[in-house]
This record gives C-alpha cells, sequence and structure tokens, in this order.
C-alpha cells in the first residue's frame, strides 16, 4: 500500500516539495513503469519513461485537479490519448495521492486489476476517457475543450466564472497519423478551442521502428495550417523547458496549442533508450537492473522514497483549489440560484422533471395525427418536441443536415465567436463520433450527430468506445436501406443495421413510424449507461393505426429493456422494425402465429422421427418471416449438401406423396418462446400452448 501522505500546502507554483529535484520525480515515474511492465512483462515502458519531465512540469505546477475528488465539477482534464503508455498515468495518480494503492500498480495488466493495459474510464479513479485505440483521445479532448467554452458561455456570469478550467492531452507519433487526428484538430482550430492544450511526443519511433521511413509530416506546420498556436523545439526531457511552454501556451487564448516535445522513447535505458524495442516490450531483468544503476536509482522494485512521495502529494493542493471553487459557486448560487441549479442537473445527468410527461404528450400527438412520413422527418419531430426544455441536447452532422434532419427550429451554430447547440462537423464522420463522446465524457451535455446509415463504418471505432464507456451519446443514422433514391449500391445501406447491433452495450432502435420513432427517441435520451443508434428512412412509410393498449405496448417494451440492461442479452431480438407493414392487424398477427404453431408442430414430429434431420440444413433467417407471409413462402427450400455418387437427392417443399420434408427456420425454440412471450405480455397475442420436446 501506498505509505501515508503529508504534504504542505501546495497552492503556490514555487511548492515546498520542490526540494526535491525534478529529477527524482521523473525518475520515480521511469522506476515505477519498468518495474510495473517487468512484473506483467507486458506493456509500453519506453513512453513513460520518456515523457516523465513532461508530467513533472504539468502535474507539478500546472494541473489542477483533486485527488480526494476525481469528479470536481471545475477541474482540468488530462487525456492520455497515446494510451498504450498507461504506466504514465497510474503512476502519476498514485504518487499524487489517488485511490490507487501500490498493489494495484503491481497487478499492472491483470484481470480485473485497476491497472488495465489501456485507460479505462469508470475503472481507475482519474481517467477521464478510455483511451487506446491511437487518435480518438485528442479528439475526445477536442471534445472535452468544446464542454468547457459551452458551458462557461452559458453559465457564467460577470463577478462569477463557475467554469474556468483547461484540457491537457499528451499524443504521440501513432495519434497524429491515424486520420482522425487531422479530423478532430482541424475543427478544433476553427473553433478556436483556446483552453486545449497539446504535447506531441515527438521521438520517431513507432513499433516498426523510426518513423522517418512512413512519417515525415513537418507537424508544427501542420497545426500552423490548422490555425492552432504551435510551441516548436521543446526539449521534452527538461521540466524547465517544458514549464516555459506551458506557459507561453497559457498565454494565448483564442486557439489551441501544440507544444512539440523532442524526447528520447526508453530514456534512461542503457541498451533500449531511442529504440523501437523500448516502445513495446519489456525491458527485461538484466536491463531494468542496468538501467536502475544508470538513473542512479538505488531502491528496490515498487519501493518510492517518503521525501518523494512528499513532493509528488497534490491532495492538500487540490482540496485548497476545490475549496476555494465551492465558496465561488456558492457565491454564484445565491446571486444566480436558478441557473445553479440548472448547471448542477445537467453535470449530474438529471434529465428534466417534465421530460416523461413530455414525451408522453408527443407519442399521443403522433397518434392523433396519424403522418405517414419519412422516419427522418418523424425525428426532426421529436428532437422539436424535446429540445427546447433540454438545453443540454447538443445536435450537430457531419455535412448532411438538410438530408438527416438533425437540427431544428432553435438550432443555433457554433463558431469560433458564438455558442450554440449546432455543430456543422464538415465531413468528418469519425472525428465527429468521437468529439460527441467527449463532450459527454465532460459532462452537462447529451450530444447527437447524424449522417447516413452506410457512412456509420466511418466512425464505427468511436460508437464501440461509446458503448465500452457507457456513455450516453445519440448517433442518428438516415437512408437506412435500398429507399434512397438514385445514388447507388456505395450509399445502400445491407450489412450495415446488423453490424451495429454486433456491439456490446449498444442499443439499436429502427423505427417503422412517427410513433415508434418518437418513443426511440425518449429512450435513447432517458438510457444513462450507453449509447443508442436510432435507425430512420429517407422514403415515407405507412402509419400503422394503434388503439391504446398497441401504442402503450411499445412503451411498455422500451421499458423491459431498461430492466433487462446490463444482462447478457441481444438487443436486437426485441428491436421494433424499420420496415413497412410490420403494424398488421389483429387478426393478421393471428393468422401468422397459427400457421407458425403448425410448421413449428410438423417440425417437432420430424425431429422426433428422427427421419433423414441429419443431413438436412436450416433455410436462413429470412424464414423467421413466416408469421406475415403466405404458406408457400414460408417453406423455405433447404437442400442436404450437394454429393456425387449414389443416394443423391433433394428435399423439396412438403407435397402429396412425397416422404421427403423440408425443415425449415423459424426461430430456434428459445428464441421464438421469448419472442411470444413479449408479445403475451404486450397483449398483443393470447397465451398459447406451445410444443415442445418430448412431449
Amino acid at each position: 500500500m501506498t505509505a501515508p501522505l503529508t504534504a504542505p500546502n501546495l497552492l503556490s507554483t514555487a511548492r515546498p516539495g520542490a526540494a526535491v529535484d525534478t529529477v527524482l520525480l521523473a525518475n520515480a515515474i521511469r522506476a515505477l513503469a519498468m518495474d510495473a511492465v517487468q512484473a506483467a512483462n507486458s506493456g509500453h515502458p519506453g513512453m513513460p519513461m520518456g515523457m516523465a519531465e513532461i508530467a513533472v512540469a504539468l502535474w507539478q505546477r500546472h494541473l489542477r485537479h483533486n485527488p480526494a475528488n476525481p469528479h470536481w465539477l471545475d477541474r482540468d482534464r488530462f487525456v492520455l490519448s497515446n494510451g498504450h503508455g498507461s504506466m504514465l498515468q497510474y503512476a502519476l495518480l498514485h504518487l499524487t495521492g489517488y485511490d490507487l494503492p501500490l498493489d494495484e500498480l503491481k497487478r499492472f495488466r491483470q484481470l480485473h486489476s485497476k491497472t488495465p493495459g489501456h485507460p479505462e474510464v469508470g475503472v481507475t479513479p482519474g481517467v477521464e476517457t478510455t483511451t487506446g485505440p491511437l487518435g480518438q483521445g485528442l479528439a475526445n479532448a477536442v471534445g472535452m475543450a468544446l464542454a468547457e467554452r459551452l458551458l462557461a458561455s452559458e453559465f457564467n456570469r460577470p463577478g462569477h466564472a463557475i467554469v474556468d478550467h483547461r484540457t491537457y492531452c499528451f499524443a504521440g507519433d501513432g495519434c497524429l497519423m491515424e486520420g482522425i487526428s487531422h479530423e478532430a484538430c482541424s475543427l478544433a482550430g476553427t473553433l478556436g478551442l483556446g483552453k486545449l492544450t497539446v504535447f506531441y511526443d515527438d521521438n520517431g519511433i513507432s513499433i516498426d521502428g523510426q518513423t522517418k521511413g512512413w512519417f515525415t509530416d513537418d507537424t508544427p506546420k501542420r497545426f500552423e495550417a490548422y490555425g492552432w498556436n504551435v510551441v516548436p523545439n521543446v526539449d521534452g526531457n527538461d521540466v524547465a523547458a517544458v514549464d516555459a511552454a506551458i506557459r507561453a501556451a497559457l498565454a494565448v487564448t483564442d486557439r489551441p496549442t501544440l507544444i512539440d516535445c523532442k524526447t528520447v522513447i526508453g530514456k534512461g535505458s542503457p541498451n533500449r533508450a531511442g529504440t523501437k524495442q523500448a516502445h513495446g516490450e519489456a525491458l527485461g531483468k538484466d536491463e531494468v537492473a542496468l538501467t536502475r544503476q544508470a538513473l542512479d536509482w538505488r531502491y528496490p522494485p515498487f519501493v518510492i522514497p517518503q521525501e518523494i512521495y512528499d513532493a509528488w502529494d497534490a491532495r492538500a493542493r487540490g482540496a485548497a483549489l476545490e475549496g476555494d471553487w465551492q465558496s465561488r459557486f456558492a457565491s454564484y448560487k445565491a446571486a444566480h440560484p436558478e441557473p445553479a441549479r440548472e448547471f448542477e442537473r445537467r453535470m449530474n445527468g438529471r434529465l428534466p422533471s417534465d421530460f416523461g410527461a413530455r414525451a408522453a404528450a408527443l407519442v399521443q400527438q403522433q397518434i392523433a395525427k396519424a403522418e405517414s412520413v419519412a422516419t427522418r422527418k418523424a425525428s426532426q419531430q421529436a428532437i422539436e418536441a424535446f429540445a427546447p426544455a433540454m438545453p443540454e441536447l447538443i445536435g450537430g452532422s457531419a455535412d448532411l443536415t438538410g438530408s438527416v434532419l438533425t437540427n431544428w427550429s432553435g438550432s443555433k451554430t457554433v463558431t469560433a465567436k458564438d455558442a450554440g447547440n449546432y455543430i456543422y462537423f464538415g465531413v468528418r464522420e469519425f472525428g465527429m463520433n468521437a468529439i460527441a463522446n467527449g463532450l459527454g465524457l465532460h459532462g452537462g451535455f447529451i450530444p447527437y450527430v447524424g449522417t447516413f446509415l452506410t457512412f456509420s463504418d466511418y466512425g464505427r471505432n468511436a460508437l464501440r468506445l461509446a458503448a465500452l464507456m457507457k456513455l450516453r451519446t445519440i448517433f442518428v443514422y438516415t437512408h437506412d436501406s435500398i429507399g434512397l433514391g438514385e445514388d447507388g449500391p456505395t450509399h445502400q445501406a445491407i450489412e450495415h443495421a446488423a453490424s451495429l447491433r454486433l456491439i456490446p452495450n449498444m442499443e439499436l432502435w429502427r423505427p417503422c413510424d412517427t410513433v415508434e420513432s418518437a418513443v426511440a427517441w425518449a429512450s435513447a435520451i432517458e438510457r444513462a449507461d450507453g449509447p443508442t443508434c436510432l435507425l430512420f428512412t429517407r422514403q415515407s412509410v405507412p402509419f400503422q393505426k394503434r388503439d391504446e393498449s398497441q401504442a402503450a405496448a411499445i412503451r411498455l417494451r422500451s421499458r423491459r429493456l431498461e430492466r433487462e440492461r446490463g444482462t447478457s442479452r441481444d438487443h436486437h431480438r426485441h428491436r421494433l422494425r424499420g420496415r413497412p407493414g410490420d403494424g398488421r392487424t389483429r387478426s393478421a398477427r393471428r393468422r401468422g402465429h397459427r400457421r407458425a404453431r403448425r410448421l413449428d408442430a410438423l417440425h417437432e414430429r420430424l425431429r422426433s422421427s428422427g427421419r433423414g434431420l441429419s443431413r438436412l440444413r436450416t433455410a436462413g433467417r429470412r424464414a423467421a418471416r413466416c408469421r406475415r407471409s403466405r404458406r408457400h413462402r414460408l417453406l423455405a427450400q433447404v437442400r442436404r449438401p450437394r454429393r456425387r455418387g449414389r443416394g443423391h437427392r433433394s428435399l423439396r417443399r412438403v407435397g402429396a406423396g412425397r416422404r421427403g420434408v423440408q425443415v425449415f427456420r423459424l426461430y430456434r425454440r428459445a428464441r421464438r418462446r421469448r419472442r411470444e412471450a413479449n408479445f403475451v405480455e404486450a397483449g398483443l397475442i393470447r397465451p398459447t400452448a406451445l410444443p415442445r420436446s418430448g412431449a
């Protein structure tokens, strides 16, 4: 366990702990990094060892945070975009006093530890976002900096700056090689995010070796072209030089800053420093011993002297910083009670108290209107209904606003000079999704972004991370089928809906009319533990007539999903379908179920007899649609595997005089019973006696 920390007052830049040489502070990071990676025999020691002085300059002298309260609302945000160097962040969190004891560092990269191979939000105290897929942390940082600026514009009052913090991001060569870095940083420059500072670990090494063979960009010039303030050629292994660069960045308030830090990967290792081996391999016991000698680090593995703990401890300073903010917020609350309550509600992720009533009213309104429109239009109607009472809803689109209809009558464009609630992302689907995740991570906003469904592939990994991080991000996808006009196969979504349903913890709704669109939007907004994909049509679809019980059943199924959330389940088994004709009359549903039961009974008799079934294969999933098809469409043609030689024959549809029969697959038995149980619970059908094995 970490020894007790007894730091003095750390409010000033010239800290009493500074009596400890900054070299020792940096070497403590190096020692913990190489020891933890060696204990796991897996990891990336080179980046933490190379960026140690940068971490000392930022975390010792500038970062405003409170280890005792990692969720303090006005803390600075720190993002480790090059997440493979996670031991740098874990060492900093441990040394500065977060709830990350030394035993957890010893369990680096082990199952169920608080120190996973890449930082994960919600697992390790003090980690702001899940990183690892390079470049996405940088885009998340852009979203966080944007959130800070928008909240400051909305809630700050003269003499009361309750939102006033910065976003710092560490990024490496790999982050800047990824295309998402261009998408996010280009937009950050356009929007003039002056409280965003990025430290570029310019060490010239990646896993394959020296990057000069494949990455020869003039990165400072590139960022100058984006409209960034650039501090070039900083000695990243000199604490004073990095400190001076940070001060220069703080002086520029109308542009984000890139600090180009020249570092040596694996610094301190006699034989691995500056090589690709330092990037992604444990140093090895012998090299660790040699590194200790080279650094004059005389302590055993995982042992940190108390004076170094005392110098690193940030708890007293953090408590003072937060205490000062709490005092200022109390004054703000006394002077402006309504904005203060709204700020607390939004930062705590609570919905307006009348949200449920507003959602119910929208559903009733759509039932009464009974419009046959494209569901993308129904989606816009839902936004129009919810957004006026929910200022936390912030939308945007990847250059398709007029097509995906993510704007509404109260949309105000976010620019470098003006705050608003709608972001024109340009053609940047991946960057858009990751920036939206950053907005959600910061707090105070429920982001929703839109593009065509076929372009979901561009930003898919950001969707996956949103699901991993359990973010309340809403992804709106329109033009969900081949029915999209003359654009042709490049824009026709075929496999995309099924692909998105495979993402764990991702909910997907594909509503068939205005009522289901309203329910889908309400469910997506209510969901606080994961993202939602909403799929909408380009073409108009017929309104499905419902009585009150059927309308209530849609909502009931939504609540069932809420109750079941957190279990291992297939969300798409319970989804609302987005094809016209699904809202059949009760008589049609009863006919379909009678046919299905007859077919199931036939299948059961065949299964029991065992007559040739071992050589049969079932039809595809399309046969599941038999519940609403005519009998001859229910009978999918199933043949044995083709063989040459004696005894080959095909089994055709059931017919008079034929001994061979066809087996058709409706659902696997458990799935069929589950679906029928859902219909029974919703009051759509009556309970029926289903044939069971052995009955």
